[in-house]
């Protein structure tokens, strides 16, 4: 509004109204927070709900569709489902964009507007119009799931080609006489399918006293251990860049969070969606077994982390901010002008950043920068407010309103196509790392596998990671604001430490992923050495059986 802009010109002291005390029910009281903290309340229950929500599409439909698909189509159809997971975020970031170019109070504005661009660090979008938008279509997409049968029937030539593995098998051990498979190939089918149907039938106490022997016998899988450790490593990376990924472009490369969220939205999300499912078409079309998953994953995280390399150093310092940080060489209008803030009575909780274009240092009000007129220029879309009469600035200014734009916003894009690529490699995992848990298991504990892995991320990945990424980038901040006497949001960034702190967490967790793929390869080459010399002492020992019991006699068990 027009007085505030007013208030925060650089006035005399006498002319400076004395301090009221604040009312009761302004921003600091008790009441207020206590209102704070129930909206914080309501906000953790929505995720929670979320959450227990998700769970009928992942973990769950993993194990449903590996259950049901043929062998040979299941990988593909899990790269989609993957896949089709990713384009939530992609369509959620690129929503959020649009709707963070409104103004938070949409239904409260005033006649003319307000004073405020999207580039402003004051401005704050209608965050809360996607949830509104996103909680709709969520409702209308739950709706098909109350039609689904009480069984998906099978592929059919997965039907036959169990049915046929299984009475080759019942014949193979069968010794001269009719195998129970031969005369009721039926009733062995039910045995067989009642061999995975056991966690379904237990009752709960009988699942809580089956559940610590089934979580044990599972964590003691190398094979699953390592996946899920590379997992929660590749998770905290995606946690980390899904949170603050917007912050670091707005920071380091001076762009809107509208336009941040619609890169990332245009960019990383549909790579890492083709990522998903070229993994998934790999494992299709070339009938990968565990070895070669293994292989793709460790080829997958390799290059993922050799493009995180040149992001070290695609960036700039801060800019000068008089009074708060300085460029080696030059000297802010403080310096030149020693006294120029003087007559001025500037508050120290204000907050609204003018830039010198000519030195390009910002200073964080107009009354810092000894500025004591006001100058809007009206355009056809927007108007531009300018600041005169400054003291601090060469020139007397005018200064236009708004923070300095960085010096190196010209590399977004191509920081953005790194990340991108990035994304897409380490998404070509995704597929493939399902598979060699699925395919690692026994298929009764496929199911709760797939839920313990999915319990596991969250504990070791999706909760922790923003809070590490969160509290490493508010070590690299330089100025923090002041709110009812606490320490409230950061201002300003050492954008060098910034840059170097948040990719190198995201290098340390991909050097994580990597390490838990190479072991994972290691693993299983040393089981295929293990079965091959299983297979060579079982194939000796069937020939001397062979030579001894002569050429008219057939040896009781011929099977390897």
């Amino acid at each position: 509004m027009p007085q505030d802009f007013e208030a925060s010109l650089c006035q005399p002291t006498t002319s400076v109204p004395a301090p009221t005390p604040a009312p009761s029910n302004s921003s600091c009281s008790s009441y207020t927070e206590a209102q704070h903290l129930a909206v914080v309340g309501i906000m953790f229950t929505a995720q929670t709900l979320l959450g227990v929500g998700a769970v009928p599409i992942q973990p769950f439909g993993i194990s449903y569709i590996d259950d049901f698909a043929h062998n040979s189509n299941s990988p593909l159809y899990l790269g989609i489902l993957f896949a089709v997971t990713m384009m939530g975020p992609g369509l959620a970031y690129g929503l959020g964009g649009l709707m963070l170019r409104l103004y938070v109070d949409i239904d409260r504005m005033p006649e003319g507007g307000i004073s405020l661009t999207s580039k402003d660090p004051r401005w704050v979008g209608a965050w809360w119009l996607g949830f509104l938008v996103s909680a709709g279509a969520v409702a209308l997409a739950a709706v098909p799931y109350f039609f689904f049968p009480r069984e998906m029937p099978k592929e059919k030539h997965e039907l036959r080609f169990r049915q046929r593995a299984l009475a080759a098998a019942a014949s193979s051990v069968s010794k001269g006489e009719d195998s129970p498979a031969e005369q009721n190939p039926g009733e062995s089918q039910e045995k067989q399918d009642g061999l995975t149907q056991i966690a379904p039938d237990l009752t709960v106490i009988q699942f809580i006293k089956v559940f610590p022997r089934v979580l044990l016998r599972t964590l003691r899988h190398p094979i699953f251990l390592l996946v899920v450790l590379s997992q929660v490593c590749m998770s905290s990376t995606v946690a980390g860049m899904a949170t603050f990924l917007p912050k670091f472009l707005e920071r380091q490369f001076s762009v809107t969070a509208s336009y941040a969220n619609l890169l990332i939205g245009c960019l990383s999300i549909p790579s890492a969606i083709v990522g998903i499912v070229v993994g998934g078409i790999l494992v299709k079309r070339f009938h990968l077994g565990p070895m070669r998953c293994g292989a793709l994953c460790l080829l997958g995280a390799l290059f993922c982390l050799l493009l995180s390399l040149p992001l070290f150093f695609m960036g700039c310092s801060t800019h000068e901010i008089a009074g708060i940080t300085r460029q080696p060489g030059n000297l802010p209008g403080p310096d030149l002008f020693p006294a120029c803030t003087e007559p001025c009575s500037c508050p120290l909780d204000d907050f609204n950043p003018v830039c010198d274009p000519r030195t390009h240092v910002e200073y964080l009000t107009p009354c810092q920068a000894g500025c004591t007129g006001r100058l809007v220029q009206e355009a056809l879309d927007k108007s531009q407010v300018f600041y005169t009469n400054c003291s601090c600035v060469v020139g007397g200014g005018p200064v236009p309103a708004g923070a300095c734009d960085s010096a190196c916003s010209h590399l977004v894009l191509p920081f953005m196509l790194l990340v991108s690529l990035g994304a897409a490699l380490a998404s070509l995992t995704h597929t493939p790392s399902f598979i060699l848990i699925l395919r690692g298991v026994k298929k009764e504990d496929k199911t709760l596998a797939v839920g313990i892995q999915f319990m596991l991320l969250r504990v070791l990945a999706w909760m922790p990671s923003p809070v590490l990424h969160g509290s490493a980038i508010d070590t690299t901040c330089v100025h923090w604001a002041q709110s009812c006497g606490r320490r409230a949001v950061c201002r300003y960034y050492d954008h060098d430490l910034l840059r170097n702190r948040f990719v190198g967490l995201q290098f340390f967790f991909k050097m994580g992923s990597l390490a838990c793929f190479a072991l994972i390869l290691v693993i299983l080459r040393q089981q295929d050495k293990e079965e091959g010399t299983q297979v060579t002492v079982s194939t000796s020992g069937l020939q001397q059986q062979l030579l001894a019991s002569g050429p008219g006699k057939k040896p009781e068990e011929s099977r390897v």
